[in-house]
């Protein structure tokens, strides 16, 4: 609080010297919402480009993938059903998050429902994506077995191609029972939706349910002819689909997490335009008041009062 004794005149000039200089910081933060606004919008067109040409190659493969597990009536597999093992039980929860935050809810709404899942799951462990998802779990009461970060850049096949073979080792290896996925799923700019896929062992109501949710057509059971053998090319088909799947989740996450950041970013700005007019018109009246304050003075001391 200022000082009573301060003459009036001073204690306004005071008070519109406190006023400039609030209104520039919040000028030089609506330039940093502005252009993050605008960053976030392109990199989104971009990731959705990339995720529209690729889609229909994935797409092909998860459906021939069910053509197998459906229509060729091969034998059990390590990648459709586990053999029950005498050690305990895990579940792999795949986590995607963001590396960085100004994104809004984008990735409390990610933590939440890992949460929930791994209230229902045996034995959980994580695997996050993203140092967001890092730095929240590391305090929560399940054990983190591996870290993936790609510094916020757009996912490429390379990076799903990474964490595709750490999964299928270890699972075939015996420290994973089951997997499972956790990402933001963009069904438009509007409505970001965290969502649950279950990648592994395989289960072909779930490829058929993912076929029909991409927009695809129910399957019926079909036989073909494979060579030189189902097995052969099941066993090559497996990483391919597990590697679109995961890639397809990379993607849409970050496109997510753009439309979030994007949406963050134009609130903050209106606010921060608001809040810039609400000083312009406080700092108006105090303009007003000191010019008045000092007339009144100039008039006074012509008048001899």
């Amino acid at each position: 609080m200022r000082a009573l004794s301060l003459p009036f005149s001073t204690e306004i000039m005071a008070n519109g010297q406190e006023l400039r200089l609030r209104m520039r910081a919040i000028q030089q933060t609506l330039q940093v919402t502005k252009a993050m606004d605008l960053i976030s919008t392109a990199k989104l067109r971009k990731a959705r480009r990339i995720l529209e040409d690729t889609e229909p190659f994935f797409m092909r493969i998860q459906k021939s993938l069910y053509d197998i597990v459906v229509g060729a009536g091969m034998i059990p597999n390590e990648f459709i059903k586990r053999i029950e093992k005498n050690t305990a039980f895990h579940s792999a929860v795949l986590i995607i998050s963001s590396d960085k935050g100004m994104a809004g809810g984008y990735n409390a709404n990610i933590f939440k429902t890992v949460n929930t899942l791994c209230a229902q799951l045996r034995n959980p462990v994580l695997l996050p994506v993203g140092n967001s998802a890092y730095r929240y779990f590391s305090h929560a009461p399940y054990p983190l077995v591996e870290n993936f970060s790609f510094n916020s850049q757009l996912p490429t096949l390379d990076d799903a191609q990474l964490i595709t073979h750490y999964l299928i080792m270890q699972y075939l290896w015996g420290m994973f029972d089951e997997i499972y996925i956790v990402y933001t799923h963009l069904y438009s700019t509007v409505k970001l939706v965290p969502t649950i896929h279950h990648l592994l062992p395989l289960d072909a109501q779930k490829i058929q349910a993912e076929i029909i949710e991409s927009g695809g057509q129910q399957r019926t059971a079909l036989s073909f002819e494979y060579l030189p053998s189902a097995e052969t090319v099941f066993e090559a088909l497996v990483p391919l689909y597990l590697k679109g799947m995961i890639y397809g989740c990379l993607v849409e996450a970050y496109a997510s997490e753009q439309s979030a950041r994007m949406k963050a970013m134009n609130e903050s700005s209106k606010n921060a335009e608001k809040m810039l007019a609400d000083l312009q018109i406080y700092y108006n009246r105090i303009r007003q008041a000191t010019i008045t304050q000092e007339m009144t003075e100039i008039i006074s001391g012509s008048l001899g009062l």
